[in-house]
């Protein structure tokens, strides 16, 4: 059984892989953790040993990101999509327009544009995209200088784009979704109002979301903001107002350790790099068996969307592709429900070696194909 596990790769988009360490680690202290006789999800969240675990959490991914003094993390429930209604709701109303502007460039910042509608104005900064396969020049973006803050995604997992570069915003408070692109690489957190990150992509599992926040920010919460998601209540009790979803604390701690122990944020950047090359290679250089849609400057490092056979798929190679995967214990690559196809999600827990059986797959299979 320990060595058909080994062999199973998951390229699952998220809830997404974890390393194989921290598995391990967790398995051993599931029935009894550090020594207490008890397991972390039977601890009471208002106990010392827990604090420890938050407390660790924080300072490993302070370290790690280099954030400085004057930004305040917690750790929230409701995942990415709780702070569609989060974020404006605690700083739309950082200047009396109530209005921010929402740079849409797939799925989810779309997503959030739409949610934010419901408590203030939205201004989409650019002209409407017929697709989402690239990002707007920022030279034809339309900011609206009376805009509380600029809302990005930094990477869209179902198109698979991602900004290779931070929005010059002109003073105007920067927010970024970085869920599936968090600790993949290192980021200037000083250059941001706001960041939040879903776990469950690159640091963990789901049920726990990071927001990083400037604390001039906090206290502008509109009144009709959930108590659970004013920043500024939870910073003052630690993100423990409510009862937390423990368990995925202690294992995005372990997650942090992890990448810590094997390099931090940068050595997360070269694997990232490496990685997707390998699969980009193969599709750049398969005269059109594999086609990637995305814009080759602002194709992600997390989420690579193909099509086999030609531009629209027509599905009968995918779903070869998709099976002969699956028997060779390779798992989640099925494309988005709304785009279809396939996507290779490669977080930070898989490897370069895993990523070169992929490869080596793709590179098989196609020669099976084109005789």
């Amino acid at each position: 059984m320990e060595d058909s596990q080994k062999q199973v790769i998951n390229f699952a988009a998220g809830p997404s892989k974890l390393p194989r360490p921290v598995l391990l680690q967790a398995q051993k202290e599931l029935l009894d953790y550090n020594g207490l006789g008890i397991s972390v999800l039977e601890m009471s969240h208002r106990s010392a040993d827990f604090l420890k675990i938050v407390n660790a959490a924080e300072n490993d991914l302070r370290e790690l990101l280099k954030i400085p003094e004057n930004y305040k993390v917690i750790f929230l429930q409701g995942g990415g999509t709780g702070q569609f209604s989060a974020v404006p709701l605690n700083l739309i109303g950082l200047k009396e327009e109530r209005c921010a502007d929402y740079v849409v460039t797939g799925a989810w910042s779309a997503n959030a544009a739409k949610e934010a509608e419901r408590y203030g104005k939205v201004n989409i900064v650019h002209p409407k995209l017929d697709a989402y396969r690239s990002i707007p020049d920022p030279q034809c973006w339309n900011l609206n200088p009376n805009a509380s803050y600029v809302y990005y995604c930094a990477n869209e997992t179902v198109h698979g784009v991602e900004f290779p570069f931070i929005p010059d915003t002109k003073g105007t408070v920067l927010v970024c979704d970085m869920s599936s692109s968090f600790l993949s690489k290192p980021v200037d957190v000083s250059k941001f109002g706001l960041i939040f990150a879903g776990a469950q992509k690159n640091i963990g599992c789901a049920g726990v979301t990071v927001i990083i926040i400037r604390e001039d920010l906090l206290g502008y919460a509109l009144k009709e903001c959930p108590v659970i998601f004013d920043y500024k209540i939870q910073v003052s009790c630690n993100s423990l107002y409510n009862t937390p979803a423990s368990y995925s604390f202690y294992i995005m701690g372990l997650v942090l350790q992890w990448i810590k122990s094997s390099g931090g944020a940068e050595a997360m950047e070269e694997n990232s790099a490496t990685k997707s090359k390998l699969i980009y290679d193969i599709i750049d250089g398969s005269s059109g068996f594999y086609v990637c849609l995305t814009d080759s400057m602002c194709r992600s490092r997390m989420n690579i969307p193909l099509r086999i056979g030609n531009a629209n798929g027509d599905g009968i190679l995918e779903t070869e592709f998709l099976d002969q995967a699956a028997k060779n214990n390779m798992l989640s690559l099925k494309g988005h429900r709304s785009v279809g196809g396939i996507r290779v999600s490669l977080y930070n827990a898989v490897t370069v070696e895993e990523t070169q059986r992929l490869a080596d797959f793709m590179i098989n299979f196609m020669k099976e194909h084109c005789t």
